[in-house]
């Protein structure tokens, strides 16, 4: 009997799915077509239900655009919760066990799929707080104005090994660890698509901005991206700049015309030098003491922080030694850098610097060059 090896199984997943697809039909049943296990990331952008009982004017009485499709029309919260559980159960289904989703609503929704998501045995990972930089006013005046959606990030159980790209992540918010309020205007612009009437060619076009990290934070260049609910293709759009797979699912023929027009002029992303995140996490791991052992530094050498303040000296074992006001530290350089500065941690490499040929150098490219020669 021969086996079928990961990679094997991966190439026949490969074939199976209708990768960089838009498929036409009821969501529900376009995603019983797919085979299970087959999808790393599922985007979801659902009917808000957003009962909208009559139509919305500005103080001019000028008429306001808003979402007055049949296909966010649901007769109660009852069958929108059908709906909900049905998409919901196929998309469990769809994921890879190390997959995840993204669910994205208002308040008339979010909470409804958030109880769904837990019922199912989603494992809710974050709520992220879209912050809307120009959200429409409340015209009526009686209620605050709703400058945010909510998206719910889970992975398919709890002990699932989910994807996220941390440092990318980080990177993307000059260098500061990424925050779950997310400051990004709506669509607007030459990014939003018209009809050839000038009216918006949907209603809930989201921006691109929001989908790059979505698809940047959860997924490996050639990944997947599930969006059953397609509409204009902004999932597949941001994906396909990526580097990585779509699926989009819409039954309206208007919203896919659009997408398809939308994606044609997208250059597909393939160079994985500029499109894969960097992994810290993954480089090899290089003690300071390495650095010492092949020379970099000698023992004895002196090294401070970006302002000079704080000072140590190197010792032959790859330790620190050093003194302030509260007396002799030794250690490594992350503990000595942490208890200079009276706190619980400290990245060492980051802020202890070496001067050379009268520059200062954080000692983090010492380590980046033994790195570069271990993959020679």
């Amino acid at each position: 009997m021969i086996k079928t090896t990961t990679k094997q199984a991966d190439k026949k997943t490969k074939i199976d799915l209708p990768r960089n697809k838009i498929l036409q039909g009821d969501c529900i049943e376009m995603m019983k077509s797919l085979p299970a296990r087959s999808i790393d990331l599922i985007f979801a952008d659902p009917p808000y239900n957003l009962q909208l009982g009559t139509g919305l004017t500005r103080p001019d009485n000028s008429k306001v655009n808003g979402v007055e499709d049949d296909w966010d029309k649901f007769s109660s919260f009852g069958e929108y919760d059908r709906f909900s559980r049905a998409w919901l159960l196929e998309a469990k289904r769809l994921l890879k066990d190390d997959g995840a989703i993204w669910v994205i609503g208002s308040y008339h929704n979010i909470f409804r799929l958030g109880a769904q998501l837990q019922d199912l045995g989603f494992w809710i990972l974050n709520d992220i707080v879209w912050r809307k930089t120009n959200p429409m006013p409340n015209f009526r005046g009686r209620r605050f104005t709703n400058a945010h959606e909510t998206l719910i990030w889970a992975s398919k159980s709890e002990s699932a090994k989910y994807r996220f790209n941390y440092d990318a992540m980080k990177a993307l918010n000059e260098d500061l660890q990424m925050r779950s309020d997310w400051t990004i205007p709506l669509c607007t612009g030459g990014e939003r698509l018209k009809k050839d009437d000038g009216q918006k060619a949907h209603p809930t076009q989201k921006p691109e901005a929001l989908l790059h990290r979505v698809i940047m934070s959860s997924t490996n260049m050639g990944d997947v991206v599930l969006d059953p609910f397609f509409g204009t293709g902004t999932t597949g759009a941001v994906a396909k700049k990526l580097g990585r797979d779509f699926i989009g699912i819409e039954r309206e023929t208007g919203y896919i015309e659009h997408a398809q027009e939308r994606l044609k002029a997208i250059k597909a992303g393939d160079d994985d030098t500029l499109l894969k995140p960097i992994e810290k996490r993954a480089e090899p791991r290089v003690p300071f003491g390495t650095v010492i052992e092949q020379g970099l530094l000698e023992p004895g050498a002196v090294l401070f922080d970006h302002t000079r303040r704080y000072s140590a000296r190197v010792r032959a074992d790859g330790n620190l030694v050093a003194r302030n006001h509260t007396g002799d530290h030794k250690g490594s350089i992350h503990k000595v850098g942490a208890a200079l500065q009276g706190l619980p941690s400290c990245n060492g490499w980051t802020f202890w610097h070496f001067e050379n040929k009268g520059k200062i150098w954080p000692i983090d490219v010492l380590r980046q060059e033994i790195r570069s020669q271990m993959q020679i």
